[in-house]
């Protein structure tokens, strides 16, 4: 059961570390290149002490690594596969977005039946 408990405790933990937008678009701009700091805060559009703040987190939780090349500091991914994780996570999204289509047509379509019908 312990074991459960840890397992359970750490995706939670990674979860909150995904938790916002701006650390889920920098694990998205790292999927394919490293990026320095300018790079991503110009691509977020945020201050570059915002980004500086966001890879600080997800470096000390293992999920970027840097490189230093003399004064600039290169972020990557630690585990690519990490992107790959959060792209199949849109397949959820597109599930709920097709369901409240649904929803929405049908509630147009008793909207135009229930209008038209007479009292």
């Amino acid at each position: 059961m312990a074991v459960r408990i840890i397992a359970t405790e750490q995706l939670a933990s990674l979860l909150g570390v995904l938790s916002h937008p701006h650390r889920v678009r920098i694990i998205e701009e790292l999927r394919h290149e490293e990026r320095d700091v300018n790079a991503l805060a110009e691509a977020l559009g945020v201050r570059h002490s915002r980004v500086s703040q966001h890879l600080s987190l997800l470096r000390s939780h293992h999920l970027v690594v840097d490189r230093r090349d003399g004064r600039h500091v290169y972020y990557h991914l630690a585990n690519p596969q990490l992107a790959q994780w959060l792209l199949t996570g849109l397949d959820f999204i597109e599930a709920e977005l097709i369901r409240a289509e649904e929803i929405r047509a049908s509630v147009e379509h008793a909207r135009t039946i229930w209008s038209a019908e007479e009292p």
